[in-house]
C-alpha cells in the first residue's frame, strides 16, 4: 500500500469489518467475500485516502458500499421458525423438503470475530451476532439494516453514520427509528449465560454421544425448538423433539463430536459413522440456552459449515484423543 495507508493497519480491522458484514449478510461466505473485496478495494485505492475521515471510517464506507451492492437483488436469510409454523415428525424422513442454500442464515465461528477491545462491549457483541438476532435483522431493507447495526451495535453517533453514508443526520435518525419499529416485535429475549451452561453443554456432549434419549430430553425446555437448515421443517416441545430423536434421529447413534462456539453460543460439531473406524461431518448443533436448560437447536447439515470452521473432515478411531474430551476455551457466550 502506500505510504498513508499500511497494510498491516487495515488488516488489524478485518475481524471487526467481518463481524459487520456478517451481522448484515446473515452468512460468513458472503461475509468474508466482502471484507476481502474491502481490503482489495483498500489497497488499490490507498493514494486517494486523504485523512479526513479515520481509516476505520474509510474502511467502513468501502465495505457498506459493497454490502449495499451486493444486496440489489431481493433476498433475506430466514431459520425455518421464520418460514412456517411447527411440525410434526414425518412418518418417511424421506419425505422433508429443503430451501435453497440461500434461504438460511449461517453461523459464524466465534473466534473469527475477535475480542472487542472495550471488556463493556462483551455483552453487546454476544447478543448482536446471536442466530436470533442476526435473522430479525434480515427482515430490514438494507440501509435501515445498516444503519441500526453502526449505531445500535456498533455505538456510531448519527452524524458519523450520516458522514459514512453521504446522508443527512435526520435521513439517518429516520431509518433508524423505522429499523427499531420493524424490530421491536422480532427482537429476542437478552440471553443471561449462568454458571452452570457449561456443565449443561457437558451433559449434551456426553448424552447425545450415548444416544440417551432419556437424559437429552431432561436437558431440553418445555418449550425447545428444534431445527435443521436445509431442510424446512421445524419442530416445537420437549415431546415432538423426543419423538424426532427415538424416529429419524436414530442415525446418530454412535456420534463422535467436537465442542466449538458459534455465534457467541455453544456449538456442537457431530460426525457419523460411516464403518471402518471413521466418522464423517453431518451437523454443527448451535444450542441456545436459558435459565439452564436448552431453549433451542439449530442444526446445520453438511460439510460446508465444518469446512467454514476448520473443523477435522474425519475422525478416526485411531486418533488419540476423543475430541469430545477435549476442553472448551473461554468465549464471551459463557460467563465471566
Amino acid at each position: 500500500m502506500s505510504a498513508t495507508v499500511n497494510e498491516s493497519d487495515v488488516e488489524s480491522f478485518r475481524a471487526e469489518l467481518l463481524g459487520y458484514c456478517y451481522r448484515y449478510f446473515g452468512c460468513y461466505a458472503e461475509a468474508a467475500d466482502a471484507v476481502q473485496e474491502t481490503i482489495v478495494r483498500a489497497w488499490q485505492r490507498a493514494d486517494s485516502f486523504d485523512h479526513r475521515a479515520s481509516l476505520r471510517t474509510w474502511l467502513y464506507r468501502i465495505a457498506t458500499n459493497i454490502c449495499l451492492d451486493m444486496k440489489k437483488a431481493p433476498q433475506r436469510r430466514a431459520l425455518p421458525a421464520d418460514l412456517s409454523s411447527p411440525g410434526r415428525v414425518p412418518d418417511d424422513p424421506r419425505s422433508l423438503t429443503t430451501l435453497p442454500e440461500a434461504t438460511w442464515i449461517g453461523p459464524i465461528r466465534d473466534d473469527y470475530l475477535g475480542d472487542p477491545a472495550d471488556p463493556s462491549a462483551v455483552v453487546e457483541l454476544r447478543e448482536s451476532v446471536r442466530l436470533a438476532f442476526v435473522t430479525a435483522l434480515q427482515v430490514l431493507p438494507p440501509l435501515q439494516r445498516v444503519v441500526l447495526i453502526l449505531r445500535d451495535v456498533l455505538n456510531w453517533s448519527a452524524k458519523e453514520c450520516a458522514g459514512l453514508l453521504e446522508v443527512s443526520v435526520a435521513s439517518v435518525n429516520s431509518a433508524l427509528a423505522r429499523a427499531r419499529r420493524t424490530l421491536s416485535a422480532r427482537k429476542p429475549e437478552p440471553n443471561r449465560p449462568g454458571p452452570d451452561d457449561q456443565r449443561l453443554l457437558a451433559d449434551y456432549v456426553a448424552a447425545f454421544e450415548a444416544y440417551d434419549i432419556d437424559r437429552l430430553v431432561k436437558l431440553l425446555a418445555e418449550d425447545a425448538a428444534f431445527s435443521m437448515p436445509p431442510y424446512e421443517l421445524w419442530l416445537q416441545g420437549r415431546a415432538e423433539i423426543e419423538r424426532w430423536w427415538q424416529g429419524p434421529g436414530e442415525i446418530c447413534r454412535n456420534s463422535r463430536t467436537i465442542v466449538t462456539q458459534a455465534n457467541t453460543q455453544p456449538a456442537v460439531a457431530v460426525y457419523h459413522d460411516v464403518g471402518n473406524g471413521r466418522w464423517d461431518p453431518f451437523a454443527v448443533h448451535v444450542l441456545e440456552i436459558r435459565d439452564g436448560l436448552i431453549a433451542a437447536i439449530t442444526h446445520f447439515m453438511g460439510p460446508r459449515t465444518f469446512v467454514e470452521f476448520e473443523l477435522p473432515t474425519a475422525i478416526s478411531s485411531a486418533d488419540p484423543r476423543r475430541p469430545s474430551e477435549q476442553k472448551v476455551n473461554p468465549t464471551i457466550w459463557r460467563t465471566s
